[in-house]
């Protein structure tokens, strides 16, 4: 909402992110006894982030035509996994080989922490240069603060999203699978060594594993978006994410098994990501970017412990990791049953008329 409020939009962007890479840079002069400062710092780098990926979304549609929403999105998410993973495998070689390059584990840590603080740096100004300096859709009035509108403008987001019922219906569907992707990524390594008794560093090298599988995948649902259309897309996803869970429940038995696992997740996880984020961008009524994907960062964010409660829910009264990782079937479920209800051609009918 901010966004459309401010004729820079680019430099709100900007100043979120070098900010954040600054408290992530901090992180490396945290040591001792030191809890606050790095807390304080981690949550501060985490809401920059947060708040700078809506600028981030947002300016999709300005640097994409919208039958080239969905390549440019996986295009974006396959060079976000390459760079993370660059970056992830750089920081586990200096970890795991501290004591020959004569740094305790807790220094190597450290750097790590600052190599992380300076990549975001740096892969901030390339496309912060690029961005063209917007027009704002409407001015404050005199006397009002631009915290305070933004504020104001979010409310009156919420209200007017019932004028497109489409894009709402696609919103919550979102939101609920989304909570099943991102509950499997982030419990998955505890059913790994607790189900199956897999040590760090395979859970390590897994992780690193979908770093860059994700990127083939991401560009694979792109075409796939192009070839069957970016619904038809999404729903594979959502069939295959669902095939993933079965396969845990019944097969997954060892070590193998779980590099396989990693792989089916790498390939599905950047596609309906990145599917996920243009099909709603063509959603939007133009100039009102920044304020509907507020409202998509912020239902993500506020409905992400749902998974986590439903996984503990159900490894508290089975005592089995399996039940546990399974129950998240009913997020998919859910979300699909919604995602075959939404009317994609008239959602972004809807969104152009808007013009």
């Amino acid at each position: 909402a901010v966004s459309l409020r401010d004729p820079a939009a680019r430099y709100w962007c900007k100043n979120l992110l070098e900010a954040g890479a600054a408290a992530t840079l901090g992180l490396y002069w945290v040591d001792g006894t030191r809890y606050l400062l790095g807390g304080a710092l981690f949550a501060f780098a985490n809401v920059c982030f947060g708040a700078s990926i809506v600028f981030y979304n947002s300016f999709l549609g300005d640097i994409s035509s919208e039958s080239e929403r969905d390549l440019t999105s996986s295009r974006g998410w396959a060079l976000g996994y390459l760079g993370g993973g660059l970056l992830l495998a750089a920081n586990l070689y200096i970890v795991s080989q501290a004591q020959s390059l004569g740094l305790s584990v807790g220094h190597a840590v450290r750097v790590c922490l600052l190599s992380a603080g300076l990549w975001w740096a740096v892969f901030t100004l390339a496309p912060m240069l690029a961005l063209q300096r917007r027009e704002p859709v409407r001015r404050l009035s005199r006397g009002t603060s631009l915290l305070t509108a933004g504020f104001r403008q979010l409310r009156q987001t919420i209200r007017s999203a019932r004028s497109y019922p489409q894009t709402l219906l696609f919103l919550v569907s979102y939101l609920l699978y989304n909570d099943g992707i991102q509950s499997v990524i982030s419990l998955s390594s505890s059913f790994g060594q607790e189900e199956l008794g897999l040590p760090i560093p395979t859970l390590t090298s897994v992780i690193l594993l979908v770093q860059f599988v994700a990127i083939f995948g991401s560009l694979l649902f792109g075409r796939l978006a192009m070839a069957l259309g970016t619904k038809a897309a999404l729903i594979l996803s959502l069939v295959a994410w669902t095939t993933i869970l079965a396969y845990a429940f019944l097969l997954l038995k060892d070590e193998a098994g779980f590099y396989v696992l990693g792989a089916a997740v790498a390939v599905v996880l950047g596609g309906s990501q990145a599917l996920s984020r243009s099909a709603y961008s063509r959603m939007i009524p133009p100039g009102q970017e920044s304020e509907y994907f507020s409202l998509y960062e912020v239902g993500e964010r506020g409905t992400s412990w749902l998974g986590p409660l439903l996984f503990g829910l159900a490894l508290q009264l089975t005592g089995s990791y399996r039940i546990a990782i399974v129950s998240l079937v009913l997020f998919f479920a859910l979300g699909l049953l919604l995602l075959t209800r939404v009317r994609f051609e008239q959602a972004f009918e809807e969104a152009r008329l808007a013009r």
